[in-house]
């Protein structure tokens, strides 16, 4: 394999895929560095598995999991056999913290695009500006109007089913047809419009293709067969991932080089030209080192471990990290808080049923702290709700044999759950940083979080469950339940900041590009570059901002200036 290429993307996920098949549409010899396996489309192990095919149904062992996963079983919900192949194991690849920090991740091709949630909403100037006018932090270096030609394109190509709204916070985007709402869904949306008009019950918008169109779909792609079973991996290419879309697109042109198992140890900096030569990475095969140059490098490792790159990049000229002039470099560190929502049972509707699945519910935008009429005196900005219903088996208790089955098949009545998702405010103190101290099996420093919610999540937390309350009142459920367990950052997995875009090299890492102020060749455009969090999903905002660097990065080399 060369050693020498135009562009070097790190990791191979939502943003990393997205880098390279643009890279490579516009004739630039890219190569993909991936610290684990690789995972081509289709080899998805228990994309066809019903329960009873999974061991202990789909359970994982105690025993395994406190073994091989006591951090990132502490969720309750995430490690299953279903999807245990996906995520590391603890024990394997360790780091530390000063303050609980869930860290997800799994490393092979395609990261977590193979297993993200797929909800997919613009941000608005609300979002942008919010720093600015609060006097939080630094500014947003870009506006709605920079982004939103980019949203155009990349909801296009990623296929983005959902309805129109036209609501500020959530701008309406290129929508596919929406997958509707149930009947108890429409009958949630109407009766909160009528008490509440400010809030909106919405079909999610999400990264599943409703309708398939091959001109526009590129890659291995086809229509959602509303499975329900999308985060083990889609053998019909019906959701977005780097397998089904970008990447077969990026081999397409011939451009591409994909390498697995490359761990990047770090960023080479070369001090007579200011620019980065190129990065060192250790053959997780060979253990051995190799250094490969580039002319320019986008770093898409996922905010926690781009930012533990660059961190590690250290030399006389950046000696506490890669472009760290502010030391900002991983501070800022941001996550969307859930372990909040509520659930009620509607006593109507039994007469109605549906069939199928869906791979979506329902959608509540954030509708506090928008206007004067919103406005809350308790805390800043905001949260959101997903949320579905469903008719809940009907298993009565102390049933046996024949009529246990018979009672099986009838259904209970419809329950509505919401999980509320709030903003963090990019708080300094909030960080992850390397202590060079301990290493991993690779003699890499370990990562060590301490982040934690403060005074503005807790009181924005309780605002969201009442809210979830009045909503099913509103809708008439009986038995309302509620919870608030607040999670520790990196739960929700939507981890951010780390690297933070900014006007001002003296408080920022990055330039409105995504361009690092002191080395123009190196380009962060996963969730490390974020400046505020927001309370939507933020992975279509990745995409967007990435396809728009990589148009910057194409011009600017052209014109020979990178």
């Amino acid at each position: 394999m060369s050693n020498d290429f135009d562009a070097i993307v790190i990791g191979s996920g939502i943003s990393g895929g997205y880098a390279a098949m643009e890279l490579c549409q516009k004739g630039y010899k890219t190569l993909i560095l991936e610290r684990g396996r690789d995972v081509r489309h289709g080899e998805y192990p228990t994309a066809h598995d019903d329960v009873w095919d999974l061991p202990h149904r789909d359970q994982v062992p105690r025993a395994e999991l406190e073994k091989h996963y006591p951090k990132q079983s502490r969720l309750g919900w995430w490690v299953t056999q279903a999807n245990k192949h996906w995520i590391n194991k603890d024990d394997e690849y360790p780091y530390r913290e000063d303050e609980r920090f869930d860290w997800i991740r799994g490393h092979h091709v395609g990261g977590r695009s193979i297993m993200w949630g797929r909800h997919c909403y613009r941000w608005s100037d609300l979002d942008f500006e919010a720093n600015k006018k609060e006097g939080i932090a630094i500014d947003w270096p870009i506006r709605y109007r920079d982004v939103e030609p980019w949203y155009d394109k990349v909801e296009t190509f990623v296929g983005i089913a959902g309805q129109a709204e036209g609501l500020k916070q959530v701008p309406d985007g290129r929508f596919l047809k929406p997958f509707p709402l149930n009947c108890a869904e429409q009958h949630l949306r109407e009766t909160v419009a009528e008490k509440y008009p400010g809030r909106v019950v919405t079909p999610g918008r999400v990264a599943n293709l409703s309708e398939y169109d091959p001109e526009i779909h590129k890659g291995a792609r086809g229509q959602c067969q509303a499975r329900d079973r999308c985060w083990r991996g889609c053998p019909f290419g019906a959701y977005f991932s780097s397998q089904s879309a970008t990447l077969p697109v990026a081999e397409a042109t011939g451009n591409l080089t994909l390498r697995p198992y490359s761990i990047v140890k770090e960023i080479v900096y070369d001090a007579e030209t200011g620019r980065a030569s190129g990065v060192r990475i250790i053959d997780a095969n060979t253990e051995k080192e190799e250094q490969i140059s580039a002319r320019i490098i986008f770093c898409n490792a996922s905010t926690v471990g781009t930012t533990a790159i660059l961190l590690n990049s250290r030399s006389d000229h950046f000696p506490n990290g890669l472009g760290n002039r502010s030391g900002e470099l991983g501070h800022n560190m941001m996550d969307h808080h859930y372990g909040m929502g509520a659930a009620g049972f509607l006593p109507d509707l039994k007469d109605t049923y549906y069939s199928g699945r869906k791979p979506v519910g329902f959608y509540i935008p954030r509708f506090t702290n928008i206007d004067e009429a919103s406005q809350r005196t308790e805390y800043r900005r905001g949260f959101s709700y997903q949320g579905d219903a469903k008719r809940v088996e009907n298993i009565p208790v102390g049933e046996v044999g024949a009529s246990l089955k018979q009672a099986i098949f009838k259904p209970g009545a419809y329950q509505i759950r919401m999980t509320c998702f709030g903003e963090m405010l990019p708080y300094h103190d909030n960080r992850m940083y390397l202590d060079f101290s301990q290493t991993d099996q690779w003699g890499m420093p370990l990562i060590t979080f301490d982040a934690k919610l403060r005074e503005n999540e807790v009181k924005l937390r309780e605002d969201g469950v009442k809210s979830a309350v009045q909503m099913l009142e509103a809708a008439g459920c009986t038995d309302i339940s509620w919870y608030n367990s607040a999670t520790a950052p990196g739960a929700c997995i939507h981890e951010m900041g780390t690297a933070r875009m900014g006007r001002d090299p003296e408080t920022s890492v990055l330039n409105q590009w995504n361009q690092m102020h002191d080395v123009p060749n190196v380009f962060v455009t996963d969730g490390a570059c974020m400046t505020s969090s927001g309370t939507q999903n933020p992975s279509i905002t990745y995409m967007a901002l990435t396809a728009r660097a990589v148009d910057y990065a194409d011009r600017e080399m052209q014109a020979g200036r990178l």
